[in-house]
């Protein structure tokens, strides 16, 4: 009498999936997703920086100045521990980022400032106001 051969539910390797799953996460484009989103827009008297930034605690976010260059960082690690009916669980997970930018010449370095409200941080760069003597206009050669 033969063996009896069960036959068992196989699913093939659909090559849709290998292109759309990140083989290797750090060389794909979805790496960049720890990394805030920033818009960065400019009006008659400020350059304000959106950073897009949700479940970060104030605290944990970090502004610095460093002759031309703001940097915008976060560290956040987390540890947990339980113990269970004599089984024990230990996790943890370490997020960080860090976004930096050329601050333009125009900027008053002492007027910098910043506000975090529903996720978003906002960065306000206040222009140096021009001096009044700076005029633009074409002189006449007689």
């Amino acid at each position: 009498m033969l063996p009896t051969i069960t036959r068992r539910s196989f699913r093939p390797f659909y090559m849709t999936n290998f292109f759309n799953d990140d083989v290797f996460p750090m060389l794909s484009d979805n790496s960049k997703s720890s990394t805030p989103a920033v818009n960065i827009r400019e009006d008659d008297s400020n350059y304000v920086l959106d950073f897009a930034i949700p479940g970060i605690d104030k605290k944990d976010l970090k502004i610095d100045m460093n002759e031309d260059v703001l940097t915008i960082s976060s560290e956040v690690k987390n540890e947990s521990e339980e113990n269970k009916n004599g089984y024990k669980r230990k996790e943890f997970s370490f997020t960080a980022f860090s976004r930096s930018f050329y601050i333009p010449e125009n900027v008053d370095r002492e007027k910098i400032g910043a506000n975090y409200k529903d996720g978003v941080l906002t960065v306000l760069l206040p222009k140096q106001e021009e001096e009044k003597n700076k005029i633009n206009k074409t002189i006449e050669i007689s």
